[in-house]
């Protein structure tokens, strides 16, 4: 398997921290490892324990590479929160080929260009996402490379982050014995994978629905148009569980997993189980339609707030509706308190790879997908960017042209 052809997404969740492989074969995507592990020193999606995290991380990272048999270097980590901010930006350039034909210097320098904006000491820029690009005036051109001009514009999202969090990630990762690649904005990777081409132009939102916190990203004319966060998730019906059984919190999340259900109608009397009480070692029974009772609430508001949000963030038509992606919406019943609280066209999103159909691994996936959609025109054979490898010499970034091969050959017999 050559290096070149693998990539490598971190997902560092509240819950859990899953490394996900991916080959690149012919410019299609394969899923070939994933490693997962409990997420310990998160809350609410922020890093509380640095030394717990990275833990978390290396334990995830071991599993993939037991899984593969290959050694992970580099990875590209997904970022989120409620920290992330979206800003507009235009850039504007002059063509700087003799023949005025657009290449691929003339978009990072417009991209560039579009980065000098006026930032907060407190923040800074992760990305750029162009919108559109104009030549010479002609606008809505999604790719200008090989079109003849002499003046190139860029409508862009600059995303922009928290310095203090985004650094704190790099840290873990880092002291992980891991060297980042990229951040990459999750609700953006996520809407790229689960989202079609017409639901990001006529207007939808996507919601992760996480153990710890909600992240909401709203698409429209084709590209992220805002995004949220907010400190509600699974965690929360856990701790419902938790205090109507009056059993442990690990406890409560087993029977979530197992037996949770968040709408009544679909719960069923004969399903039955048993959990520890507090205080005592006695257990008591329960059926499905008592928990479903409990857990349908707590859903029912997480989606509630998520309707509120998305008003507040001034959305009121949306065509293409809500798409779900997170651990939690996996849970028998969501659908269908998702569709009762909102009142539109609501779907599930799953990724479409063998080994990762869970609605959990969107975001994940949607990191390896958005690499492999960025890379992948700046190189002509495939990514370059190599993001697993088995062990090797130390590699010059520049590779030496024939002659200097020949030389250093031939440096041997003089």
């Amino acid at each position: 398997m050559s290096s070149n052809d693998i990539i490598v997404s971190l997902d560092i969740g509240t819950s859990k921290v899953r490394a996900i492989i991916g080959e690149i074969n012919n410019g299609t995507l394969q899923i070939i490892g994933v490693g997962s592990a409990d997420s310990e020193g998160i809350r609410k999606g922020a890093i509380v324990d640095i030394d717990q995290t990275v833990q978390s991380i290396r334990n995830a990272i071991e599993h993939a590479e037991r899984m593969v048999g290959i050694e992970i270097t580099e990875v590209y980590v997904g970022i989120s929160g409620n920290h992330i901010g979206l800003q507009s930006s235009h850039g504007v350039v002059a063509v700087s080929n003799e023949d005025r034909e657009i290449g691929e210097e003339d978009i990072e320098r417009v991209l560039k260009a579009a980065e000098v904006i006026a930032l907060p000491p407190e923040r800074e820029i992760i990305d750029v996402v162009a919108k559109q690009y104009v030549v010479d005036g002609l606008e809505d051109i999604h790719d200008p490379r090989g079109m003849i001009g002499v003046r190139l514009e860029v409508d862009a999202t600059i995303i922009t982050g928290a310095k203090t969090a985004i650094h704190n990630l790099l840290r873990c990762v880092e002291k992980a014995g891991l060297h980042v690649k990229d951040l990459v904005l999750m609700s953006l990777a996520g809407g790229q994978l689960a989202l079609s081409k017409d639901e990001k132009t006529m207007g939808s939102v996507l919601v992760d629905v996480g153990a710890g916190a909600t992240t909401i990203a709203i698409f429209r004319d084709g590209t992220l148009t805002a995004t949220t966060t907010l400190p509600i998730g699974g965690d929360f019906v856990t701790n419902d569980i938790a205090y109507g059984l009056r059993t442990m919190s690990d406890h409560a999340e087993k029977v979530k997993l197992k037996f949770g259900c968040a709408w009544i109608d679909d719960a069923v009397e004969d399903q039955v189980f048993k959990v520890t009480r507090i205080g005592s070692n006695v257990e008591k029974e329960f059926n499905q339609v008592f928990l479903a009772n409990i857990i349908e609430p707590r859903v029912q508001e997480i989606f509630h707030l998520v309707k509120n949000e998305v008003k507040r963030l001034g959305f009121t038509e949306l065509p293409g509706g809500y798409i779900l992606s997170g651990g939690t919406v996996s849970m028998p019943g969501v659908l269908h308190a998702a569709q009762a609280e909102l009142q539109t066209s609501v779907r599930i999103a799953v990724p479409d790879f063998i080994g990762v159909r869970d609605p959990g691994f969107v975001s994940g996936v949607g990191v390896l997908h958005h690499v492999l959609r960025s890379v992948r025109p700046r190189s002509a054979g495939g990514t370059k960017k190599a993001t697993a490898r088995k062990p090797t010499p130390v590699e010059s970034s520049n590779k030496p042209g024939l002659i200097e091969r020949l030389k250093n050959m031939f440096s041997e017999f003089i």
